[in-house]
């Protein structure tokens, strides 16, 4: 196949490519398009390099597959002139993804749903509900899922490059300095802010992930909503969602909170979950897995696996799963797998 990574030199389509050759992908010729800022660099892929071009127009005659991990206003410009140019489109982008004639697709939880897609287009989620939705789809499919309730950790590669540089800026300015840290801890201000978030990351919880949107919550909240409803097949399905960012550079967490139509004990849930595709059950649902150790790795990671003793037929769990993997780039690869 021709293939072509619209957006290969930042953190997705980085680890697109790596995984494109790990799971030997059938490439038999590879274009890459970043920013003008990096045409001509050469990227390493397949034993050999391939230098970047830029986005002009008829750029994609010819190709039979684009992956597309851009901004939303340029996934709207290019993904509808690559189908034009006869090629099939994965979007990693959040352009399309609520678009009825354009499925939003999971690899282990809706495969099928890539079948259905008129305009040409296959969309992957966000990251954060790609690890949700993977780990809840079995338990959904034996009891229905009523109410979601969820709280993330999202780490700060959910914010690109830049949100991993300010970290770790943070982090190398402040080493050593514990009074300066102890300082923070009762004076407001005694840290700087950078340019990404406008309060310190480095060591420090923010509980607001995306842009204020309706009643408050953010859009990575709403995508919890919207995105999971459209993946489950589940119109009705009751979300609400806290998104905070914690000082991690790789791997999205969270607590989920689940409420079932029909009973659905942890015995059973264990044995769904132990079998499912794309999911990790540690020690039996009873670990604490931790976003180190689902980073760098194909599964998304459940544990703390509890009935809530406070309601009927109700689960807590957690999950966690790398963002960039599982999240974005592993996701967009299995779906051009699954094309015709």
């Amino acid at each position: 196949m021709r293939v072509a990574v619209v957006g290969a030199t930042g953190l997705v389509g980085a680890e697109m490519l790596r995984i494109l050759e790990q799971r030997s992908f059938p490439v038999d010729e590879l274009r890459v398009f970043a920013s003008a800022r990096s045409e001509g660099r050469k990227l390493e892929f397949g034993g050999g390099e391939v230098a970047c071009e830029v986005l002009r127009d008829g750029c994609f005659a010819g190709l039979d597959l684009v992956i597309v991990d851009v901004e939303d206003d340029l996934a709207l410009e290019w993904a509808p002139q690559a189908v034009a140019a006869g090629a099939k489109v994965v979007d990693n982008s959040a352009a399309f993804r609520m678009d009825p004639d354009v499925p939003l697709v999971v690899a282990e939880v809706n495969p099928d749903d890539v079948h259905d897609a008129p305009k040409g287009i296959i969309s992957c989620p966000n990251c954060t509900t790609m690890v949700l939705v993977t780990a809840l789809a079995p338990l959904h499919r034996a009891a229905g899922i009523e109410r979601l309730v969820v709280s993330t950790y999202q780490s700060v590669s959910g914010a690109g490059q830049a949100g991993m540089h300010e970290l770790a800026g943070q982090w190398t300015k402040w080493a050593g300095e514990e009074d300066m840290l102890r300082r923070a801890a009762v004076t407001p201000g005694a840290l700087e802010s950078g340019d990404v978030w406008d309060r310190p990351i480095a060591g420090n919880v923010i509980p607001l992930a995306g842009s204020i949107r309706e009643l408050g919550y953010t859009s990575e909240e709403w995508k919890l909503v919207h995105e999971s409803r459209k993946i489950l097949h589940a119109p009705d399905l009751r979300v609400s969602g806290t998104c905070v960012r914690v000082p991690v550079y790789v791997g999205h967490a969270m607590s989920a909170n689940v409420e079932f139509r029909r009973p659905l004990g942890r015995d059973k849930a264990t044995a769904l979950l132990a079998s499912a595709p794309g999911v990790a059950l540690v020690d039996g649902g009873s670990g604490a897995p931790t976003a180190l150790e689902g980073a760098g790795i194909d599964p998304v990671l459940v544990g703390r696996l509890r009935e809530d003793p406070s309601q009927e037929n109700t689960l807590n769990l957690w999950v966690t799963g790398d963002n960039l993997r599982k999240g974005a780039a592993l996701n967009a690869v299995q779906l051009a797998e699954l094309l015709p």
